[in-house]
């Protein structure tokens, strides 16, 4: 389905230059070129062509124009030099520097938070997720000039943030806005209520939920059809699966567990999207385990895991009450030599990781056994050796396990406890 407003034929063939602005002096979680390089990856997900990608150094962001006004020139002589028909801006963008830029280049421009409403707008393929996914668009879109509200009527995907010719631009009716939120947002609460009583149901049942959360494109999908030997839609694609997914598995101990596949979630989500998702990630929230899957071979595995988890922590899904998470670290099949060996010497030191390959099966069994026992712990004995001046930690011992035995010698506590898994790996968090 396309998500340019145009006639089929040639429909995901447009051609756009990425634009990385850095902003020099402000600490950055990734490399410019890993910026690049998921940018192009989001651009592919609905079929854009990069054309280039170029980054822009600048002392401070540009409250008129994001960049400075003689890169802007650049840009434009570049996207004509290349035929370019459409601009992505790895950042977010004000309306003002968003509409300055299209008048100074000519083409249409869209930020990172634009592009990642177009994705989801395009795959949301049930009637919840392009409610979510829609309202999440209007918040957006408020205050901005509108392409078109044709969207609201037609049934293809995306909100025509690429639209092609003939379109006109309009100011955006905000009381049409308001109105088409509050009736959107009507439908999801009762969406939410049904949920809610689906969800009861399942908990009034003897069947753990296992929930995947993960960065887009860590392997959730290839895992879960491994699991449940399922058929979910699952490629090497940023955001392939948007609706969450629910299927039946066998751990050790459990005839019957309730796996659940999720979105997959991107440094920098829009917070609309965030919000907009919350009923269906409320899923993760009622869940007994947490499987955060991360795409251990990536070069930005601890800035996704970051992510991820910051994420989780405006969910709600963080500290105490949250439900547990194990680490499972996927894409083992690409790693080799030292890497590997390094990546699971480190895994072995921790009861809170697994390590697997999706794609080849490696792993699997121990994966099924490890979830077996954290759904059904069983509290193991560990001797610690704690400094004696660590009050909290102590504390936290006698708080969250069962002290067998506590010795002082000299500076330190030796201490004999009762943990469960999870409470264990929270305490080697600490």
């Amino acid at each position: 389905m396309s998500v340019f407003n145009r006639d089929e034929e040639g429909a995901g063939g447009a051609r756009a230059m990425i634009v990385v602005p850095v902003v020099d002096g402000q600490p950055q979680s990734r490399s410019a070129d890993a910026r690049a390089e998921e940018a192009t990856g989001l651009a592919a997900a609905i079929g854009i062509e990069v054309a280039e990608t170029i980054t822009f150094r600048v002392r401070v962001l540009k409250p008129s124009t994001l960049i400075g006004g003689g890169q802007v020139d650049e840009l434009a002589a570049r996207v004509e030099d290349l035929s370019a028909e459409l601009v992505i801006v790895d950042a977010a963008m004000t309306p003002v520097q968003q509409k300055t830029m299209e008048e100074r280049t000519g083409r249409k421009v869209i930020d990172r938070t634009g592009l990642i409403l177009e994705i989801f707008g395009e795959r949301a393929a049930t009637a919840e997720g392009r409610l979510q996914v829609e309202l999440a668009h209007l918040d957006y879109q408020a205050g901005r000039l509108v392409r078109t509200w044709t969207h609201l009527e037609r049934q293809r995907g995306g909100f025509g943030f690429l639209g092609g010719p003939g379109e006109t631009q309009i100011e955006a009716d905000r009381r049409m806005i308001r109105d088409r939120m509050a009736k959107i947002r009507k439908e999801l609460e009762q969406v939410k209520k049904t949920r809610a009583l689906h969800r009861e149901r399942r908990q009034r049942a003897p069947w753990p939920v296992v929930a995947l959360v993960g960065y887009t494109n860590a392997g959730k999908s290839t895992l879960f059809n491994r699991l449940a030997r399922a058929e979910v839609m699952a490629k090497d694609l940023l955001f392939a699966t948007l609706d969450p997914t629910m299927r039946q598995i066998r751990v050790p101990g459990h005839d019957k567990v309730i796996l659940s596949d999720t979105v997959g979630f991107v440094s920098d989500l829009p917070t609309q999207l965030v919000a907009a998702f919350r009923a269906t990630l409320e899923e993760v929230a009622s869940a007994d385990l947490i499987l955060h899957v991360r795409d251990i071979a990536h070069e930005d595995s601890e800035a996704q895991r970051a992510d991820v988890e910051q994420v989780l922590k405006e969910l709600g899904l963080e500290g105490e009450g949250a439900p547990p998470q194990l680490e499972v670290w996927n894409k083992l099949d690409l790693l080799h030599g030292d890497e590997r060996r390094a990546v699971l010497g480190e895994a072995e030191r921790r009861d809170d990781v697994v390590t697997v390959s999706a794609l080849s099966g490696e792993g699997l069994d121990g994966l099924r056994e490890r979830i077996g026992e954290w759904l059904d712990p069983e509290t193991h004995v560990h001797e610690l050796e704690i400094p004696a001046s660590d009050g909290g930690a102590i504390a936290w011992l006698y708080q969250h396990g069962k002290v067998q035995s506590s010795e002082t010698r000299g500076e330190m506590m030796h201490i004999t406890v009762e943990l469960t898994p999870d409470n264990w790996a929270r305490f080697q968090s600490r």
